[in-house]
């Protein structure tokens, strides 16, 4: 067993500034990380350096301040809004005398507790093993050599051996579950393909009202709250738009700024449905200072998961909290680039209806202008040149 402090509710959250990004919604941004996973914050702690320490990542006296709000709050965990590394958390946690976890673990947790399909679960349990997997060498110090002594003797290879050896099996076992799972996907988005019904995917950073929207539109009843990660599976309805007939539309895992690159591999099954879609409703929280920010982190996970080449609709959520009217705007060719929406309220949803129907529709053309219409699964070619990836 990992000889670390036991983990509680009461957590000091520990912001750093090194001339980066803005501190005070990168402080907001772990405190509603913190309340999500259940934390009850007492105090938050915020410094300024160059560059990180070597030993501690924060420096000798931010520790002992840390540990000082630890001691006058009678807090049992330190969160830190940073990436640090197992001899760090060893380190730190020696000197606090509690436990003390990242920006990585504390997103890890919150993903364990929403995770509600199987394939949510073997997802989590990979994504934490793979983390684990880089803190058994540091962290289980008494673990590297055998005892000796009658009785002690170990059957030949050290304990972290062993638990590397299992933890190795355990993680093989995990990834050929999600294979088949992931074949399964394949084969399901495959048929949906062939046909005229357009595959729409709802991504955006997370909190920004993607399951509201997801709900307003289909009336699915997804989870929905204003909680960071409140969706991790992945749920697909048909919205039937007049016209336009039936699309299908997914509501997908939120995105966040430095998403641990365990999850991304983890997640690969469920966010290659979004590559694979012919188009992407990127959900953005007008009223936020950092919608800019959150806009390029996004587009920095779809570029790695492989689908930065996938049309998209911006949809400037929460319409109602920034005083401005429902609206489409179009580019210079005429296609509609965005729409100015409140899912909350329901004003311009039927804006973004019309906008729907309209980009289905063009997908129905390109379709039936094809020479022969045939399987675009057999001949991706036909369609290369055409503003759907099918």
């Amino acid at each position: 067993m990992l000889d670390r402090p036991a983990g509680g509710e009461r957590a000091i959250i520990v912001q750093l500034d090194f001339g980066g990004d803005d501190v005070s919604e990168q402080l907001a941004e772990v405190r509603l990380l913190s309340e999500s996973a259940g934390a009850i914050v007492c105090a938050e702690v915020y410094g300024r350096r160059q560059s990180p320490d070597a030993a501690t990542y924060a420096g000798k006296g931010k520790v002992q301040e840390v540990a000082a709000a630890v001691a006058a709050h009678q807090a049992e965990l330190v969160i830190f809004n940073h990436e640090l590394s197992p001899g760090q958390e060893r380190n730190l946690e020696r000197a606090m005398q509690c436990r003390v976890i990242d920006r990585t673990s504390l997103i890890l947790d919150i993903f364990a507790q929403r995770a509600q399909s199987s394939e949510g679960k073997l997802q989590v349990e990979l994504a934490q093993l793979d983390h684990l997997a880089t803190r058994l060498v540091r962290g289980w110090t008494h673990l590297e050599r055998q005892k000796g002594g009658i009785g002690l003797r170990g059957p030949g290879e050290t304990q972290l051996e062993t638990d590397r050896r299992l933890l190795g099996k355990r993680v093989k076992l995990l990834k050929e579950r999600l294979a088949r799972l992931e074949r399964q996907r394949g084969v399901q988005r495959k048929a949906r393909s062939r046909g005229e019904m357009l595959n729409v995917s709802i991504v955006g950073y997370t909190n920004a009202g993607k399951s509201t929207l997801f709900n307003a539109l289909t009336h699915a009843g997804a989870f929905a709250a204003n909680q960071l990660f409140a969706t991790l599976d992945t749920t697909s309805r048909r919205l039937w738009l007049g016209e336009a007939g039936n699309i299908i539309i997914s509501d997908t895992v939120g995105f966040i700024r430095d998403l641990p690159h365990e999850l991304v591999a983890a997640f690969h099954a469920t966010l290659e449905a979004t590559s694979q879609a012919d188009l992407l409703l990127h959900v953005v929280d007008s009223a936020s200072t950092s919608r800019d920010d959150q806009i390029a982190d996004v587009d920095k996970v779809l570029a790695d998961i492989g689908a930065s080449e996938v049309r998209q609709l911006i949809v400037l959520n929460k319409q109602d909290l920034t005083g401005l009217p429902p609206a489409v705007e179009r580019d210079d060719y005429d296609r509609i680039r965005s729409v100015r929406v409140s899912a909350k309220c329901g004003d311009g949803l039927p804006l973004l209806r019309e906008a729907l129907a309209e980009i289905a529709l063009e997908k129905r053309h390109v379709l039936r202008a094809s020479p022969i219409h045939r399987d675009p699964a057999l001949d991706p070619d036909i369609y290369k040149d055409s503003d759907f990836s099918l």
